[in-house]
């Protein structure tokens, strides 16, 4: 490209792990993202009730960690090696990217732990561009264009290809 401030970037990377109503894996899922990422994970809480499924309005129901800088870039390198590199069409939206890992024992190095038993997770990645935090700082923000703020679902797969060796839409 030959404008640099039309360069994607990553963002962010969200891990999640959504437990319900069963509270007893709760510290698992908590204990399991301390040993995925090394940062303490926040708990996330029911925004609506759920009767059918024992789900009360702020009721704890997972936990998230979101990472930063390099180690998101290390992180989604090693999610989407989990997920052999494998995306789904629907994985890819404007400016993030959603995909889920059925077992953490996929990860490369991690092995099994009872205690903690098998919990899968969902990875969000968000992407922007530089110089999009102008319109969200707190002093002198300004608009940003429709067409720098989003990142079509094409760049997106090409900045995956060429950038963490991902193929989206050939998900097995």
């Amino acid at each position: 490209m030959a404008n640099p401030m039309q360069e994607i970037k990553l963002d962010k990377l969200t891990i999640n792990i959504g437990i319900g109503n069963n509270e007893d894996k709760l510290e698992n899922a908590k204990a399991l993202l301390k040993k995925l990422t090394g940062r303490e994970a926040a708990y996330t809480r029911a925004k609506k009730r759920f009767p059918e499924f024992g789900i009360r309005k702020g009721q704890i129901i997972g936990t998230l960690v979101t990472l930063r800088n390099k180690q998101a870039q290390e992180f989604l390198k090693n999610a989407l090696e989990a997920a052999n590199n494998t995306l789904g069409s629907n994985a890819v939206a404007n400016n993030s990217v959603n995909f889920g890992i059925k077992e953490y024992i996929e990860f490369s190095g991690v092995k099994y732990d009872p205690k903690i038993g098998m919990l899968g997770l969902n990875v969000n990645a968000s992407f922007a561009r530089k110089g999009v935090r102008v319109e969200t700082r707190k002093r002198r923000s300004s608009k940003v264009g429709v067409k720098h703020r989003s990142i079509t679902k094409e760049e997106l797969r090409e900045f995956l290809k060429k950038n963490f060796g991902a193929r989206v839409g050939e998900a097995e």
